[in-house]
Parts: structure tokens; C-alpha cells; sequence
């Protein structure tokens, strides 16, 4: 029975069988590998938005690395920057937790997220924001600079993934700004991984699978010393 396979060359988790038991501990055999000598400055968790067993996989993770101390915070696409619920109890409520992280319940399911964002505030460790806040997102559609952020192999594969996103109903001069706004949410939840590091503990990042790619994501925007591992959960 395999559940993982190496990338970049990391790891990806497999859907079917992220949450079997022998998964679960081949998994903590990985963290426990990743974090010696010391652990890494940021994990990067890559899901499949509606697979629920990557959410499992996730919280996990969390629970792993609180329960050792390792945990520094959880940094979260599915919130905007400048929200955190730093400042909570551990014993806060769902509903102060999520007033807190300004949750948009139409965009991410709350009950999808509830184990992973609330295992992290139970272990008294700070949940923050990471994407890109939406009244800076016209700014960003404007914002050429970020055109030459990614050599142009890899911009082009984010315009195919734009692309393809839309089923190729995005009108051309569309295109550009939307590859914009992905690069953009990278950058913010580069800062806010940054701005949460501590040392000797690890950061950990949640985010789709696109965020979290060496070559294209939130690592393009991080220092080359940064010491980040990525895995990668896979659908199927």
C-alpha cells in the first residue's frame, strides 16, 4: 500500500489513503525526519481545495508539530492578511475564532477548515492570514512589475493554468491581470510566513497546491537561504 511518493523531490500524500493508520505514521516518520537536526523554518501543505482527507491531513500535521512545540503559528490562504487570532485563548469559541480571521463562509467552507484552524488555537498556537486582502487586488490586476517576478517558462505556465482554470472563456486582456492576482496572493503569504518565523519552530502553510510549487508559488517569493519543505497531497 503506498501513500506517498516523492516531489521536488519532497512528498506527495495520497487522497484515498492520507488518513489510514500506516499513512499517518509513515507521515510522522517524514516530520520527524524533516525536523532534525532542526526543524524547517516553513512547511508548505499543498490540498486539493474539496478533498476532504487533505484537510484530515493537515490538521494532523498541526497536531504533530503543536504537540512537540514545533508549531510557530498556521498561516492560511483561506484567510486574508491582517487577520489572526493571535491575542485568543486556547479555549476561544469557533465563532470568535472566525470573527477573528475574518472567514468568508461563500468562499471556504468553514466546516471543511474547522479541525485544522481549531487544533492549532487549542494548542495556543496563532492562525493567520496569508492571501492577498481583496482591496488590494485591483491594484494588483495593475501592477506590472509583477510580470517579471517568474522566468518566462514558469509565468507562461501560470497563464495556462489561468487559462485552463476558465475553460478558456477569459477573454485575452483578461488573462494578464488574473496572473497578476495569483502572483500577488504568493507574495502575501510569503510576507506573513515571514513575518510569523520563529526560530527553532516551523511555520506551517496551507494553501492549494499551486501556491505551494518551488517553481511558481510562495517559495519564488522567500529568501534562497529560507529553509522551507513542501508537500504536496494528491486527489485519487
Amino acid at each position: 500500500q503506498t501513500c506517498a511518493l516523492p516531489i521536488y523531490p519532497e512528498l506527495v500524500q495520497q487522497q484515498a489513503q492520507a488518513h489510514a493508520p500506516h499513512c499517518q505514521a509513515r507521515w510522522a516518520q517524514r516530520l520527524a525526519q524533516m525536523s532534525q537536526p532542526t526543524p524547517p523554518a516553513l512547511l508548505l501543505l499543498g490540498e486539493q481545495h474539496d478533498a476532504a482527507a487533505h484537510q484530515q491531513w493537515q490538521a494532523q500535521t498541526v497536531q504533530w508539530l503543536a504537540q512537540r512545540q514545533q508549531l510557530a503559528a498556521l498561516v492560511l490562504e483561506m484567510a486574508e492578511a491582517g487577520h489572526s487570532t493571535q491575542g485568543l485563548a486556547a479555549t476561544a469559541n469557533e465563532a470568535q475564532v472566525r470573527q477573528a480571521l475574518g472567514w468568508k463562509e461563500e468562499l471556504w467552507p468553514w466546516e471543511r477548515y474547522r479541525a485544522v484552524v481549531m487544533a492549532a488555537v487549542a494548542a495556543g498556537v496563532p492562525v493567520r492570514g496569508g492571501n492577498l486582502p481583496r482591496s488590494r487586488m485591483r491594484a494588483a490586476m495593475q501592477d506590472e512589475a509583477l510580470d517579471r517576478h517568474l522566468p518566462p517558462a514558469a509565468l507562461a505556465l501560470q497563464r495556462n493554468a489561468i487559462e485552463e482554470g476558465h475553460c478558456g472563456l477569459l477573454p485575452a486582456d483578461r488573462v494578464m491581470p488574473m496572473v497578476r492576482i495569483q502572483l500577488a496572493r504568493d507574495a502575501s503569504m510569503a510576507q506573513v510566513v515571514q513575518q510569523a518565523r520563529q526560530e527553532g519552530r516551523t511555520v506551517l502553510l496551507a494553501a492549494g497546491w499551486g501556491h505551494v510549487r518551488r517553481d511558481l508559488g510562495v517559495p519564488t517569493w522567500l529568501p534562497a537561504n529560507f529553509n522551507a519543505k513542501v508537500a504536496i497531497a494528491q486527489a485519487g
